[in-house]
């Protein structure tokens, strides 16, 4: 499908906007090297369905709506709509620890419950942040043999007390599933969710299948793509493991959204912003005016989003099969252009340039509500942003008071005295606002990798 022009639900869209649609994605292509497939579609109207770069580097195959991509984490929305269909049939209760149904689990998790691990609030460790996952990746693992990496690491904090992304969480809710429905989490999906909704180009990506249509996965090396690295899909299970085509995933938009799926009261629990913002298997926001939806995905070789605002049926869907892709900026900026608000990408922000001494007077470090530092440093001429935990990025001005970000849509608002100083920064980024006051200490060296990049 191309670009289509008619009247949608919620007004018109007009041919500069579908213009603009396809432009963004033309400058992704330019100064990201976006390589993938994009579908953005309004009510029952499809704006934008194409492919971008190639399906495989070595025949040159170009990228297309039918290529099918891996997820990534957008597997979790799959997982966490199957436990409330169990729900709904009567064989388990969100509100039910986990250690009812599924038996050996430490004496630390006993009181975990299914919601907390639907939300990311169990405070069970993420077994792929351990320095022992890489060891097991290249292998056949069983859900229980992967968490077992973390099953004897203290809780990280009280359950349900806070938010910690866990895929831990994630396998452990496929292990549920198998359980409590007697299929394994591959054939519960196809029968239950790809099957009833007409997905016939989604399911598990197990690596021996000969799959018609699958993108080879890329990472960017220092001399280009390279392939990317195994892992056996076996291991990111219910947290990661599933594969679809934008089409598909455009049907399981309405289809879920629509209530075609779930019960109204599963759909508002699915959907209900807890702890950071995050429902079950989705990140939950309210953006100028209207609810969005959505999650983004990364394993070896691809990154996803797959976004929908609620009120203006706005599917958003942008899949790549390149590895760490930054792809919130475009998602960001197709949505906006789809219910007709301008949008500006960070690359076509104008910089300009400070002095020194103005550069000298805004470097410090900066804390977040959770205490995380951000420090702001000149260097080379210009300045770097670095979040504590993260590597350092370039950051440019756009006035005296306003700094931005290129490799990702954020901006900082600088907050002065009376007498000039810069005393807080107000973090604006996808919808929100984090101020940040200043506090009286040395930044530390940047020994990041990313440094003056």
């Amino acid at each position: 499908m191309g670009l289509a022009t008619a009247v949608l639900l919620g007004g018109a869209v007009q041919a500069q906007d579908l213009k603009r649609l396809e432009t963004l994605v033309d400058k992704a292509v330019v100064q990201d090297h976006f390589s993938g497939a994009v579908l953005v579609a309004k009510g029952d109207q499809v704006l934008l369905d194409k492919g971008y770069g190639s399906a495989n580097l070595e025949w040159n195959i170009p990228n297309s709506p039918s290529t099918k991509f891996r997820l990534g984490s957008v597997t979790k929305q799959f997982t966490a709509a199957s436990v409330l269909l169990l729900q709904e049939r009567g064989k388990l209760a969100v509100s039910d620890p986990v250690s009812k149904y599924l038996s050996g689990l430490p004496a630390a998790w006993s009181k975990v419950t299914i919601f907390q691990l639907l939300n990311h609030t169990s405070g069970i460790a993420n077994f792929t942040s351990t320095k022992e996952y890489q060891a097991i990746e290249p292998f056949t693992k069983k859900p229980e043999e992967s968490v077992a990496l973390v099953r004897d690491k203290p809780l990280e904090f009280e359950s349900g007390s806070r938010f910690n992304y866990s895929n831990t969480g994630y396998v452990l809710l496929g292990a549920l599933i198998e359980k409590v429905s007697g299929q394994t989490y591959d054939a519960f999906v196809r029968q239950n969710i790809f099957e009833p909704l007409g997905m016939k180009d989604s399911g598990y990506d197990w690596n021996a299948n000969v799959l018609p249509n699958r993108a080879a996965g890329y990472a960017r090396g220092k001399n280009g793509m390279t392939n990317a690295g195994f892992i056996n899909m076996s291991i990111p299970h219910a947290a990661g493991a599933l594969y679809s085509t934008t089409g598909d995933l455009l049907r399981w938009q309405r289809g879920l959204y629509e209530g075609k799926l779930l019960s109204p009261a599963s759909l508002a629990a699915m959907t209900t912003p807890y702890h950071s913002g995050y429902g079950f298997g989705l990140g939950i926001q309210q953006k100028d005016g209207g609810k969005e939806v959505g999650h983004g995905g990364g394993i070896e070789g691809f990154a996803t989003e797959v976004h929908y605002r609620m009120a203006d049926k706005i599917s958003v869907i942008v899949l790549s099969n390149v590895e760490g892709s930054q792809l919130d900026s475009l998602t960001a900026g197709l949505t906006a252009t789809a219910r007709g608000a301008t949008y500006v990408l960070p690359t076509e922000r104008k910089d300009i340039a400070l002095p020194a001494e103005q550069m000298a007077a805004i470097a410090g470090t900066y804390t977040m509500p959770d205490g995380r530092r951000l420090w702001l440093r000149t260097s080379n001429g210009g300045m770097t942003t670095q979040l504590q935990g993260q590597a350092s990025l370039p950051i440019y001005a756009e006035s005296a008071d306003k700094l931005f970000l290129r490799k990702v849509d954020a901006q900082l608002a600088l907050h002065r005295d009376a007498a000039g100083k810069v005393v807080a920064v107000t973090l604006l980024q996808g919808g929100h606002d984090m101020r940040m006051p200043r506090v009286d200490e040395a930044a530390p060296a940047d020994d990041s990798p990313a440094a003056g990049q």
